[in-house]
């Protein structure tokens, strides 16, 4: 199969479905720059001769994958091509969190540039793992990030202002970003915005933008219950409680396609949206617990599940509702600037290169969310899906997830054009 991945990588020119992948021409002095404003064909040139060594990196990575906080080696790895791009790099925030700074030819604006690192522990994994493995996807993210940083740092005397790459760990456990965040990254120097890519269940060559939508946040409960009959109480608690969803996780390929479908489609059934996991627990002779997680959208729905929950519980005496945090925020893209964004990929890879999402994912989560709290930005969904597998090839977390390596050179081809126009100066 990595043979077979490989060949389909290399060949220039290359149909996918739902979207073209062709590169650009250009030759050595395009490439090298002649003092020129940044254009697509020089980084086309550019990512065309890198992408064998993208996609060789990318399978190392993948075969060393590491649990959320243990990201050391990949660290290492990346630390050492940044430097060797001749970035200015920082390891060690946050964990096992890369900073690296490229500053191009004339002063403009900072703009970061965000990967995820690490892999997937094997409880993440739908249908089963027996180890942490790269199931979401982060290795094609980090090995994107590392080509957009070797493109730009060879044309940078094409493009003004400063990118900043950030290589953040323990993205799977929602507390990379607050660390990296709390490190200090945005201040130095002072991000203006932040962008970052994802894989997503979309044909390979092709992005889904999400203006004004995003991905939901998590909320948790614990409701506690006594008495005689508390063990069957709870039983039936968490059953009442999970009744509050409105929709489920997907349950045959089917239900899969038609998810992807309904997040795409305006004002459809995903606009609105509550997801929940209720289990019973007895932790004594006459205790027992309820445990809780769901996510909403749009996120001011909390408030309402919150409410919903202490009604429910009320009706058995003696039980207590207790909400242990905050809900982890939704991440919610700016319209603005996913608009600015998905108007460049169809003027650079073709009017069929991107769809529009209308509605969020219903059962996953980004931490990503912490950034665009903080500075505007966009995230994005590159499509991995190859031609003729099944979605879950596409679909991250799932244990058949086998994404399409020429999506590598597409994000870069997209990502490292995109960041040098938003450094441009006013």
């Amino acid at each position: 199969m990595e043979r077979a991945l490989a060949r389909r990588t290399l060949l220039a020119g290359a149909a996918a479905a739902g979207a073209g992948i062709a590169w650009g021409t250009g030759g050595r002095a395009v490439a090298e720059g002649r003092g020129l404003p940044l254009g697509q064909a020089a980084v086309d040139a550019e990512v065309a001769r890198r992408e064998r060594g993208l996609v060789e990196l990318r399978r190392d990575l993948h075969r060393h994958p590491e649990a959320p906080g243990q990201e050391q080696r990949t660290a290492g790895v990346v630390a050492r091509e940044l430097r060797a791009a001749g970035l200015t790099v920082t390891t060690g925030l946050g964990g096992h969190g890369v900073f690296g700074v490229l500053r191009g030819s004339r002063p403009g604006r900072t703009v970061a540039y965000r990967a995820d690192m690490d892999a997937v522990p094997p409880e993440g994994i739908i249908g089963g793992g027996s180890a942490v493995a790269h199931a979401c996807g982060h290795d094609i993210h980090t090995t994107v990030a590392i080509g957009v940083a070797q493109v730009l740092a060879r044309l940078r005397r094409q493009w003004e202002g400063t990118v900043v790459f950030l290589f953040q760990p323990a993205e799977e456990a929602l507390a990379g970003a607050r660390a990296l965040i709390d490190a200090g990254v945005l201040e130095r120097p002072r991000v203006q915005e932040i962008h970052a890519l994802h894989c997503g269940p979309f044909p390979v060559g092709q992005f889904a933008v999400t203006p004004g939508y995003g991905l939901p946040g998590q909320d948790h409960a614990e409701v506690s219950v006594s008495g005689p009959d508390a063990p069957e109480a709870a039983r039936r608690l968490a059953a009442e409680i999970g009744a509050l969803a409105t929709v489920t996780p997907p349950q045959t390929p089917a239900e899969l396609e038609r998810m992807v479908a309904d997040v795409q489609t305006p004002d459809g059934p995903l606009a609105r949206f509550v997801a929940v996991r209720a289990k019973a627990q007895e932790t004594g002779a006459q205790e027992a617990k309820v445990s809780v997680s769901y996510r909403c959208w749009p996120q001011e729905r909390y408030v309402e599940v919150r409410e919903d929950i202490r009604r429910l519980a009320k009706a058995y005496p003696g039980a207590g509702v207790t909400f242990p945090a905050e809900p982890f925020p939704a991440m919610v893209c700016p319209e603005g600037e996913t608009r600015t964004l998905a108007h460049h990929l169809r003027r650079t890879l073709g009017r069929d290169a991107v769809t529009e999402l209308h509605a969020a994912f219903p059962f996953n989560g980004e931490d990503f969310a912490l950034y665009l709290d903080r500075i505007p930005g966009t995230y994005t969904f590159l499509g991995v899906r190859a031609p003729g597998t099944p979605l879950t090839a596409g679909y991250p977390h799932y244990a058949g997830f086998t994404p399409d390596e020429r999506a590598i050179g597409v994000g870069v081809r997209a990502m490292a054009g995109w960041l040098a126009r938003r450094t441009r100066g006013a």
